[in-house]
Protein backbone atom coordinates (compact mmCIF):
# COMPACT_ATOMS: atom_id res chain seq x y z
CA UNK A 1 0.00 0.00 0.00
CA UNK A 2 1.54 3.74 -0.77
CA UNK A 3 2.82 5.36 1.52
CA UNK A 4 3.68 9.15 2.62
CA UNK A 5 6.59 10.11 0.41
CA UNK A 6 8.45 11.43 3.06
CA UNK A 7 7.47 9.12 5.89
CA UNK A 8 10.15 6.61 6.88
CA UNK A 9 7.26 4.89 9.03
CA UNK A 10 3.53 4.91 8.75
CA UNK A 11 0.65 3.92 10.61
CA UNK A 12 -0.38 0.89 9.36
CA UNK A 13 -3.92 2.35 8.92
CA UNK A 14 -2.52 5.58 6.78
CA UNK A 15 -0.57 3.23 4.99
CA UNK A 16 -3.75 2.48 3.23
CA UNK A 17 -4.80 5.82 2.38
CA UNK A 18 -3.41 8.14 -0.88
CA UNK A 19 -0.38 9.90 -0.18
CA UNK A 20 0.09 13.17 0.84
CA UNK A 21 -0.32 15.73 -2.68
CA UNK A 22 2.97 17.57 -3.59
CA UNK A 23 3.16 20.85 -3.95
CA UNK A 24 2.72 21.20 -7.34
CA UNK A 25 0.13 18.75 -7.21
CA UNK A 26 -2.03 20.73 -4.16
CA UNK A 27 -1.56 23.76 -6.24
CA UNK A 28 -3.63 21.98 -8.89
CA UNK A 29 -6.46 21.59 -6.25
CA UNK A 30 -7.12 24.58 -3.47
CA UNK A 31 -9.35 22.40 -2.06
CA UNK A 32 -9.76 19.34 -3.37
CA UNK A 33 -12.83 17.54 -3.26
CA UNK A 34 -14.59 19.91 -2.08
CA UNK A 35 -14.28 21.98 -5.07
CA UNK A 36 -14.92 19.88 -7.23
CA UNK A 37 -11.41 18.12 -7.87
CA UNK A 38 -12.32 14.57 -7.57
CA UNK A 39 -8.20 13.77 -8.26
CA UNK A 40 -7.33 15.20 -5.54
CA UNK A 41 -5.06 13.18 -3.36
CA UNK A 42 -6.54 14.83 0.14
CA UNK A 43 -10.54 16.18 0.22
CA UNK A 44 -8.84 19.55 1.44
CA UNK A 45 -6.42 19.92 -1.25
CA UNK A 46 -3.54 22.27 -0.23
CA UNK A 47 -5.60 24.23 2.63
CA UNK A 48 -5.86 27.05 1.03
CA UNK A 49 -2.36 27.26 0.48
CA UNK A 50 -1.12 26.03 4.03
CA UNK A 51 0.42 22.87 2.55
CA UNK A 52 2.97 24.31 -0.41
CA UNK A 53 3.36 27.07 2.22
CA UNK A 54 4.80 24.55 5.22
CA UNK A 55 6.71 22.48 2.37
CA UNK A 56 8.82 25.26 1.91
CA UNK A 57 10.04 24.67 5.44
CA UNK A 58 10.09 20.98 4.68
CA UNK A 59 6.94 20.71 6.79
CA UNK A 60 4.71 17.38 6.13
CA UNK A 61 0.80 17.82 7.12
CA UNK A 62 -1.19 14.91 7.06
CA UNK A 63 -4.82 14.13 8.96
CA UNK A 64 -7.02 11.04 8.48
CA UNK A 65 -10.00 9.65 9.37
CA UNK A 66 -11.35 6.36 9.55
CA UNK A 67 -14.84 4.87 10.27
CA UNK A 68 -15.57 1.84 10.95
CA UNK A 69 -18.94 -0.79 11.89
CA UNK A 70 -18.43 -4.28 12.84
CA UNK A 71 -21.21 -6.61 13.80
CA UNK A 72 -21.12 -10.19 14.69
CA UNK A 73 -24.35 -12.34 13.24
CA UNK A 74 -23.97 -15.10 14.89
CA UNK A 75 -22.61 -16.81 17.66
CA UNK A 76 -20.27 -14.46 20.49
CA UNK A 77 -21.70 -13.65 23.78
CA UNK A 78 -24.54 -11.45 21.77
CA UNK A 79 -24.73 -10.40 18.39
CA UNK A 80 -24.81 -6.37 18.00
CA UNK A 81 -22.94 -3.99 16.26
CA UNK A 82 -20.52 -1.15 16.99
CA UNK A 83 -19.20 1.72 15.66
CA UNK A 84 -15.74 3.64 15.98
CA UNK A 85 -12.89 4.98 14.63
CA UNK A 86 -9.69 6.70 14.56
CA UNK A 87 -8.46 10.45 13.86
CA UNK A 88 -5.01 10.56 13.31
CA UNK A 89 -2.70 13.72 12.55
CA UNK A 90 0.98 13.20 11.70
CA UNK A 91 3.56 16.44 11.11
CA UNK A 92 7.18 15.64 9.99
CA UNK A 93 9.63 18.01 9.31
CA UNK A 94 12.45 17.95 6.88
CA UNK A 95 15.58 19.83 8.82
CA UNK A 96 17.49 20.57 5.48
CA UNK A 97 14.63 23.40 4.31
CA UNK A 98 14.93 25.18 8.20
CA UNK A 99 17.90 24.30 9.50
CA UNK A 100 20.28 23.22 7.00
CA UNK A 101 20.74 19.57 8.43
CA UNK A 102 20.98 17.37 5.67
CA UNK A 103 19.01 13.71 6.62
CA UNK A 104 17.33 14.64 9.55
CA UNK A 105 13.18 14.13 10.19
CA UNK A 106 11.75 14.76 12.91
CA UNK A 107 7.73 13.24 13.32
CA UNK A 108 4.93 13.64 15.96
CA UNK A 109 1.56 12.53 15.55
CA UNK A 110 -1.36 11.70 17.73
CA UNK A 111 -4.66 9.85 17.75
CA UNK A 112 -8.45 10.47 18.77
CA UNK A 113 -9.85 7.16 19.48
CA UNK A 114 -13.45 6.81 19.36
CA UNK A 115 -16.49 4.58 19.48
CA UNK A 116 -17.31 1.17 20.57
CA UNK A 117 -15.02 -2.14 20.92
CA UNK A 118 -16.90 -5.16 19.45
CA UNK A 119 -14.47 -7.56 20.03
CA UNK A 120 -14.51 -6.84 23.25
CA UNK A 121 -18.34 -6.36 24.51
CA UNK A 122 -19.59 -9.50 22.25
CA UNK A 123 -16.93 -11.85 20.94
CA UNK A 124 -14.30 -12.07 23.97
CA UNK A 125 -11.76 -13.54 20.87
CA UNK A 126 -8.05 -13.32 21.08
CA UNK A 127 -7.61 -11.91 17.28
CA UNK A 128 -9.57 -9.17 17.51
CA UNK A 129 -11.43 -8.53 14.64
CA UNK A 130 -10.26 -4.63 14.09
CA UNK A 131 -6.67 -3.06 14.39
CA UNK A 132 -8.64 0.10 14.95
CA UNK A 133 -10.79 -1.14 18.01
CA UNK A 134 -8.84 0.60 21.95
CA UNK A 135 -9.68 2.36 24.52
CA UNK A 136 -11.64 5.83 23.70
CA UNK A 137 -8.85 8.44 24.13
CA UNK A 138 -6.82 11.66 23.09
CA UNK A 139 -3.05 10.44 23.04
CA UNK A 140 0.63 11.12 21.69
CA UNK A 141 1.73 8.47 19.43
CA UNK A 142 4.81 9.02 18.22
CA UNK A 143 7.67 11.45 18.81
CA UNK A 144 10.88 10.51 17.45
CA UNK A 145 13.88 12.08 15.62
CA UNK A 146 15.29 10.25 12.65
CA UNK A 147 18.88 11.20 11.17
CA UNK A 148 19.96 9.41 7.78
CA UNK A 149 23.72 8.99 7.52
CA UNK A 150 23.95 8.85 3.43
CA UNK A 151 21.82 6.12 2.20
CA UNK A 152 22.97 2.91 3.71
CA UNK A 153 22.42 3.89 7.34
CA UNK A 154 19.82 6.04 9.51
CA UNK A 155 19.13 6.42 13.67
CA UNK A 156 16.05 6.90 15.16
CA UNK A 157 15.29 8.25 18.42
CA UNK A 158 12.48 8.56 20.31
CA UNK A 159 8.98 7.15 21.50
CA UNK A 160 8.42 4.92 18.28
CA UNK A 161 5.40 2.04 17.36
CA UNK A 162 7.36 -1.02 16.35
CA UNK A 163 4.81 -2.29 14.14
CA UNK A 164 5.64 0.21 11.81
CA UNK A 165 8.71 -1.39 11.22
CA UNK A 166 9.78 -4.70 12.54
CA UNK A 167 7.74 -7.72 11.96
CA UNK A 168 5.52 -6.60 9.24
CA UNK A 169 4.12 -8.23 5.98
CA UNK A 170 3.83 -5.90 3.18
CA UNK A 171 0.57 -8.06 2.20
CA UNK A 172 -1.14 -8.80 5.38
CA UNK A 173 -1.38 -5.43 6.09
CA UNK A 174 -4.23 -5.32 3.91
CA UNK A 175 -6.71 -7.11 6.27
CA UNK A 176 -8.75 -5.58 8.66
CA UNK A 177 -7.97 -8.39 11.90
CA UNK A 178 -5.61 -6.39 14.12
CA UNK A 179 -2.93 -9.70 14.14
CA UNK A 180 -2.50 -8.68 10.20
CA UNK A 181 -0.77 -6.05 11.50
CA UNK A 182 0.85 -6.33 15.25
CA UNK A 183 0.76 -10.44 15.66
CA UNK A 184 -1.37 -12.35 18.51
CA UNK A 185 2.29 -13.63 20.55
CA UNK A 186 3.23 -9.94 21.36
CA UNK A 187 -0.04 -8.74 22.02
CA UNK A 188 -1.15 -11.14 24.47
CA UNK A 189 2.45 -11.73 26.11
CA UNK A 190 3.89 -8.60 26.47
CA UNK A 191 3.04 -5.49 28.88
CA UNK A 192 -0.16 -4.12 27.62
CA UNK A 193 0.57 -5.61 23.75
CA UNK A 194 3.78 -4.30 23.65
CA UNK A 195 5.02 -0.92 21.88
CA UNK A 196 2.38 -0.89 19.24
CA UNK A 197 -0.59 1.15 18.25
CA UNK A 198 -2.58 2.15 20.38
CA UNK A 199 1.40 2.46 22.68
CA UNK A 200 4.88 3.30 21.69
CA UNK A 201 8.05 2.92 23.25
CA UNK A 202 10.67 5.08 23.93
CA UNK A 203 13.80 3.72 22.37
CA UNK A 204 16.67 3.90 19.87
CA UNK A 205 16.41 2.07 16.23
CA UNK A 206 19.39 1.53 13.49
CA UNK A 207 18.79 0.58 10.06
CA UNK A 208 21.32 -0.47 7.98
CA UNK A 209 21.37 -1.48 4.50
CA UNK A 210 24.39 -3.53 2.81
CA UNK A 211 23.35 -3.84 -0.61
CA UNK A 212 20.45 -3.29 -2.31
CA UNK A 213 18.57 -6.48 -1.22
CA UNK A 214 19.67 -6.84 2.42
CA UNK A 215 18.51 -4.39 5.52
CA UNK A 216 19.19 -4.91 8.98
CA UNK A 217 17.38 -3.34 12.04
CA UNK A 218 17.75 -3.35 15.63
CA UNK A 219 16.55 -1.35 18.47
CA UNK A 220 16.75 -1.11 22.07
CA UNK A 221 13.15 0.33 24.01
CA UNK A 222 12.06 0.22 27.06
CA UNK A 223 10.77 -3.26 28.52
CA UNK A 224 7.45 -1.61 28.49
CA UNK A 225 4.96 0.74 27.47
CA UNK A 226 2.94 1.57 30.50
CA UNK A 227 4.61 2.33 34.31
CA UNK A 228 5.91 -0.71 36.45
CA UNK A 229 3.15 -2.02 38.90
CA UNK A 230 0.14 -0.37 37.17
CA UNK A 231 -2.80 -2.77 35.76
CA UNK A 232 -1.68 -4.67 32.19
CA UNK A 233 -3.69 -2.30 30.49
CA UNK A 234 -3.01 0.67 27.57
CA UNK A 235 -5.44 2.64 30.17
CA UNK A 236 -2.19 2.59 32.62
CA UNK A 237 -0.90 5.17 29.51
CA UNK A 238 -3.76 7.01 28.37
CA UNK A 239 -2.78 9.36 27.37
CA UNK A 240 0.66 8.32 25.41
CA UNK A 241 2.60 10.80 27.86
CA UNK A 242 4.00 8.19 30.52
CA UNK A 243 7.42 7.61 29.04
CA UNK A 244 8.15 5.42 31.74
CA UNK A 245 12.07 4.39 32.34
CA UNK A 246 12.37 1.91 35.01
CA UNK A 247 10.71 -1.33 32.93
CA UNK A 248 13.31 -3.03 31.96
CA UNK A 249 14.72 -3.36 28.19
CA UNK A 250 13.00 -4.60 24.67
CA UNK A 251 15.24 -5.55 22.67
CA UNK A 252 14.03 -6.74 19.00
CA UNK A 253 16.15 -7.26 15.52
CA UNK A 254 15.71 -8.21 12.28
CA UNK A 255 17.37 -9.52 8.91
CA UNK A 256 15.22 -8.76 5.70
CA UNK A 257 16.07 -9.78 2.30
CA UNK A 258 14.08 -8.79 -0.90
CA UNK A 259 14.53 -10.45 -4.49
CA UNK A 260 14.79 -8.81 -6.60
CA UNK A 261 15.50 -5.32 -5.13
CA UNK A 262 13.26 -2.70 -5.57
CA UNK A 263 12.82 -0.87 -8.52
CA UNK A 264 13.25 3.06 -8.40
CA UNK A 265 9.41 3.33 -8.86
CA UNK A 266 8.85 0.78 -5.90
CA UNK A 267 6.74 -1.16 -8.69
CA UNK A 268 7.54 -4.58 -9.72
CA UNK A 269 9.04 -5.02 -13.20
CA UNK A 270 6.45 -6.31 -16.23
CA UNK A 271 9.14 -9.06 -16.42
CA UNK A 272 11.88 -10.95 -14.58
CA UNK A 273 11.87 -13.11 -11.45
CA UNK A 274 8.63 -12.87 -9.46
CA UNK A 275 9.65 -10.60 -6.01
CA UNK A 276 10.00 -11.53 -2.48
CA UNK A 277 10.64 -10.29 1.12
CA UNK A 278 11.76 -12.91 3.50
CA UNK A 279 12.56 -11.75 7.05
CA UNK A 280 13.80 -13.06 10.33
CA UNK A 281 13.95 -11.75 13.68
CA UNK A 282 13.50 -12.17 17.70
CA UNK A 283 12.83 -10.12 20.10
CA UNK A 284 13.73 -10.08 24.46
CA UNK A 285 12.39 -8.36 26.99
CA UNK A 286 13.89 -8.78 30.50
CA UNK A 287 10.62 -7.52 32.15
CA UNK A 288 9.37 -9.94 34.95
CA UNK A 289 5.78 -11.63 33.87
CA UNK A 290 3.33 -13.50 35.82
CA UNK A 291 3.24 -17.03 35.82
CA UNK A 292 0.44 -19.01 34.09
CA UNK A 293 0.05 -21.24 37.17
CA UNK A 294 1.74 -20.19 40.34
CA UNK A 295 1.56 -17.73 42.87
CA UNK A 296 4.23 -16.47 44.92
CA UNK A 297 4.72 -19.13 47.55
CA UNK A 298 4.41 -21.85 44.74
CA UNK A 299 0.41 -22.88 44.96
CA UNK A 300 -1.61 -23.39 41.67
CA UNK A 301 -3.51 -20.18 41.21
CA UNK A 302 -6.36 -22.34 41.02
CA UNK A 303 -6.15 -23.38 44.43
CA UNK A 304 -8.31 -22.06 47.69
CA UNK A 305 -5.46 -21.89 49.28
CA UNK A 306 -3.42 -19.73 46.59
CA UNK A 307 -2.96 -16.06 47.88
CA UNK A 308 -3.86 -14.82 44.20
CA UNK A 309 -0.56 -13.41 43.77
CA UNK A 310 1.09 -14.55 40.23
CA UNK A 311 4.81 -15.80 40.76
CA UNK A 312 7.29 -13.48 38.73
CA UNK A 313 8.66 -15.22 35.86
CA UNK A 314 12.12 -12.90 34.84
CA UNK A 315 12.39 -12.65 30.62
CA UNK A 316 10.67 -13.24 27.51
CA UNK A 317 11.49 -13.73 24.27
CA UNK A 318 9.75 -15.01 20.68
CA UNK A 319 11.24 -15.90 17.09
CA UNK A 320 9.59 -15.05 14.44
CA UNK A 321 9.16 -15.06 10.35
CA UNK A 322 8.09 -13.25 7.67
CA UNK A 323 7.34 -14.21 4.28
CA UNK A 324 5.79 -12.31 0.85
CA UNK A 325 6.24 -13.69 -2.16
CA UNK A 326 4.34 -12.47 -5.18
CA UNK A 327 3.50 -15.96 -7.23
CA UNK A 328 1.69 -14.87 -10.08
CA UNK A 329 1.94 -11.81 -12.48
CA UNK A 330 -0.63 -10.76 -15.65
CA UNK A 331 1.11 -9.20 -18.92
CA UNK A 332 0.03 -5.81 -16.90
CA UNK A 333 2.41 -6.24 -14.15
CA UNK A 334 0.06 -4.27 -11.81
CA UNK A 335 -2.48 -7.25 -11.64
CA UNK A 336 -0.94 -9.83 -9.74
CA UNK A 337 -1.56 -12.50 -6.59
CA UNK A 338 0.99 -12.61 -3.67
CA UNK A 339 1.13 -14.96 -0.58
CA UNK A 340 2.25 -14.24 2.86
CA UNK A 341 3.01 -15.95 5.65
CA UNK A 342 4.12 -15.22 9.15
CA UNK A 343 4.64 -17.65 12.08
CA UNK A 344 5.92 -16.38 15.71
CA UNK A 345 6.61 -18.77 18.64
CA UNK A 346 8.03 -19.34 22.44
CA UNK A 347 9.36 -22.02 24.11
CA UNK A 348 8.41 -19.94 27.67
CA UNK A 349 5.21 -21.61 28.23
CA UNK A 350 4.95 -20.77 31.76
CA UNK A 351 4.74 -16.95 31.34
CA UNK A 352 2.83 -16.56 27.88
CA UNK A 353 -0.68 -16.70 27.08
CA UNK A 354 0.18 -17.54 23.96
CA UNK A 355 2.90 -19.72 22.52
CA UNK A 356 2.77 -19.94 19.04
CA UNK A 357 0.78 -17.57 16.71
CA UNK A 358 0.64 -17.83 12.72
CA UNK A 359 -1.53 -15.72 9.89
CA UNK A 360 -0.94 -15.74 6.07
CA UNK A 361 -3.32 -15.73 3.23
CA UNK A 362 -3.42 -14.44 -0.21
CA UNK A 363 -3.87 -11.17 -1.99
CA UNK A 364 -5.09 -10.38 -5.71
CA UNK A 365 -4.30 -6.83 -6.99
CA UNK A 366 -6.12 -5.14 -9.70
CA UNK A 367 -9.22 -7.75 -9.29
CA UNK A 368 -11.90 -6.16 -11.76
CA UNK A 369 -11.05 -4.53 -15.18
CA UNK A 370 -10.70 -0.78 -14.10
CA UNK A 371 -9.92 -1.51 -10.87
CA UNK A 372 -6.15 -1.25 -10.66
CA UNK A 373 -5.73 0.20 -7.47
CA UNK A 374 -8.40 -2.33 -5.59
CA UNK A 375 -7.42 -5.16 -3.45
CA UNK A 376 -8.81 -8.43 -2.87
CA UNK A 377 -7.75 -10.90 -0.19
CA UNK A 378 -8.35 -14.29 1.52
CA UNK A 379 -6.59 -14.86 5.01
CA UNK A 380 -6.01 -16.66 8.17
CA UNK A 381 -4.94 -16.44 11.73
CA UNK A 382 -3.93 -19.10 14.23
CA UNK A 383 -3.66 -18.63 17.60
CA UNK A 384 -2.69 -21.05 19.99
CA UNK A 385 -3.16 -20.87 24.06
CA UNK A 386 0.17 -21.89 26.27
CA UNK A 387 0.87 -25.18 28.61
CA UNK A 388 1.05 -23.07 31.28
CA UNK A 389 -2.73 -21.46 30.64
CA UNK A 390 -3.87 -25.11 29.82
CA UNK A 391 -2.52 -26.30 32.88
CA UNK A 392 -4.37 -23.81 34.73
CA UNK A 393 -7.61 -24.53 33.07
CA UNK A 394 -7.33 -28.15 34.28
CA UNK A 395 -6.28 -27.42 37.68
CA UNK A 396 -9.39 -25.03 37.89
CA UNK A 397 -11.71 -28.11 36.50
CA UNK A 398 -9.92 -29.71 39.64
CA UNK A 399 -10.51 -27.06 42.93
CA UNK A 400 -13.70 -25.74 41.52
CA UNK A 401 -15.59 -28.68 39.82
CA UNK A 402 -19.01 -26.82 39.62
CA UNK A 403 -17.68 -23.95 37.37
CA UNK A 404 -17.44 -24.90 34.12
CA UNK A 405 -14.06 -24.42 32.75
CA UNK A 406 -13.43 -25.70 29.08
CA UNK A 407 -9.17 -26.45 28.61
CA UNK A 408 -8.51 -23.63 26.19
CA UNK A 409 -6.79 -24.57 23.02
CA UNK A 410 -6.44 -23.09 19.52
CA UNK A 411 -8.44 -19.75 17.89
CA UNK A 412 -8.75 -19.43 14.31
CA UNK A 413 -10.14 -16.42 11.76
CA UNK A 414 -10.60 -16.96 8.27
CA UNK A 415 -10.63 -13.38 6.42
CA UNK A 416 -12.09 -12.19 2.94
CA UNK A 417 -11.56 -8.47 2.38
CA UNK A 418 -11.80 -6.10 -0.54
CA UNK A 419 -10.10 -2.44 -0.71
CA UNK A 420 -11.74 -0.97 -3.14
CA UNK A 421 -10.21 2.89 -3.90
CA UNK A 422 -13.66 5.40 -4.68
CA UNK A 423 -11.27 8.71 -4.89
CA UNK A 424 -7.72 9.28 -4.54
CA UNK A 425 -8.61 10.56 -0.53
CA UNK A 426 -11.26 8.06 -0.03
CA UNK A 427 -11.50 3.77 0.50
CA UNK A 428 -14.07 1.80 0.93
CA UNK A 429 -13.10 -1.67 2.55
CA UNK A 430 -15.95 -4.26 3.08
CA UNK A 431 -14.84 -7.00 5.23
CA UNK A 432 -16.32 -11.04 6.40
CA UNK A 433 -14.73 -13.22 9.05
CA UNK A 434 -15.28 -15.85 10.85
CA UNK A 435 -13.93 -16.83 14.12
CA UNK A 436 -13.42 -20.84 15.08
CA UNK A 437 -13.11 -21.59 19.01
CA UNK A 438 -13.13 -18.07 20.26
CA UNK A 439 -10.86 -17.32 22.67
CA UNK A 440 -9.31 -20.59 21.94
CA UNK A 441 -12.87 -22.04 23.44
CA UNK A 442 -13.79 -19.87 26.57
CA UNK A 443 -17.24 -20.57 28.55
CA UNK A 444 -20.03 -18.02 27.62
CA UNK A 445 -20.41 -16.28 30.79
CA UNK A 446 -24.41 -16.32 29.59
CA UNK A 447 -24.66 -19.62 29.02
CA UNK A 448 -23.93 -22.16 31.38
CA UNK A 449 -21.88 -25.33 30.81
CA UNK A 450 -21.49 -23.81 26.81
CA UNK A 451 -18.17 -22.42 25.12
CA UNK A 452 -18.84 -18.86 23.24
CA UNK A 453 -19.98 -20.13 19.59
CA UNK A 454 -18.29 -20.00 16.23
CA UNK A 455 -18.83 -15.78 15.09
CA UNK A 456 -19.54 -14.67 12.28
CA UNK A 457 -18.95 -10.80 11.87
CA UNK A 458 -19.11 -8.43 8.97
CA UNK A 459 -17.50 -5.15 9.09
CA UNK A 460 -17.09 -1.97 6.50
CA UNK A 461 -14.37 0.84 7.06
CA UNK A 462 -13.92 3.90 5.34
CA UNK A 463 -10.72 5.73 5.17
CA UNK A 464 -10.54 9.25 4.21
CA UNK A 465 -7.29 11.97 3.73
CA UNK A 466 -7.97 15.22 4.52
Amino acid sequence: MPALPASPSLDPRLRAQAATPTPDQASTAPWGVLSGSWQSPTVLGDIGGLRPALAKYGITLQLSEEVETFGNLTGGVRQGFEVNGVTTAQVQLDTKPLFGLEGGIFNVSGFHIWGGDLSESNLLNLQTVSGLEANASIRLWELWYQQNFGARFDVKIGEQSLDNEFMMSQNAGYFLNSVMGWPMLPSANLPAGGPAYPLSGLGVRARAHPSDAVTIMAGVFNGSPIPLNSPNTPLSNPNGVSFPLNTGVFAIAELQYTFPAATPSGKAAADGPLPGTYKIGAWYDSEDFDSQQYDTVGVPLASPESNGMPAQRQGNYAIYAVADQMIWRASDPNRNVSAFIRPMFTTLQDRNLISFSVNGGLTLHDPLPGRENDVFGLGFGVAQVSNGAANNDRALQVFEPTVYTPVRGTETFLEATYQAQILPSLQIQPDVQYIINPGGGLANPDEPYQKIKNEFVVGLRTNITF
